[in-house]
């Protein structure tokens, strides 16, 4: 096991800069590429380092079970992960904006989004039987996607063209 141990602490403490990176962006909505993916996926990689680094460090981890301050800290994380599953989340608000609007505009009838676009409904409808798609003007581009919005966003990218 003494072997693991060169890999324990340098496992966690990388895993841990990659966490609060991806995070911290996702956190503030700067995350680009495959921060997300790194944080999900990878994310395992510190499970595994913390793990590793708390059966190497056994006899340490223990004498905090026997700390107040160190029980009332981890009491107060196993409390806020139980309230996680209880208490729903916000339903409106506190979103990415552009999503918000993006949302607005695929469940918008086709007749709103022809001034948008700048053309008429006809030109509207025209660009959508060119995609295979056959509209009528109070219909939604959600609506004609089947409630699908990357198909209904494909939609209006295709009707920007």
């Amino acid at each position: 096991m003494s072997s693991l141990r060169q890999y324990a602490t340098p496992l966690t403490i990388g895993s841990f800069v990659m966490m609060s990176v991806t995070g911290g962006l996702m956190f503030f909505h700067w995350d680009t590429g495959l921060n997300k993916v790194a944080h999900e996926w990878l994310g395992w990689a510190m499970v595994a380092a913390v793990a590793l680094h708390v059966v190497l460090n056994w006899r340490a981890f223990t004498l905090y079970f026997k700390r107040p301050l160190a029980m009332g800290l981890m009491g107060a994380f196993v409390v806020a992960l139980g309230l996680s599953f209880v208490i729903p989340a916000p339903q409106k608000g506190g979103g990415r904006p552009e999503f918000g609007v993006a949302q607005m505009v695929v469940n918008a009838p086709v007749s709103a989004l022809a001034p948008m676009l700048g053309t008429d409904v006809d030109g509207v409808i025209a660009k959508l039987a060119a995609q295979d798609v056959q509209a009528t003007p109070d219909q939604s581009l959600a609506e004609l996607a089947g409630g699908e919005t990357v198909k209904a966003s494909a939609l209006l990218v295709a009707l920007q063209k």
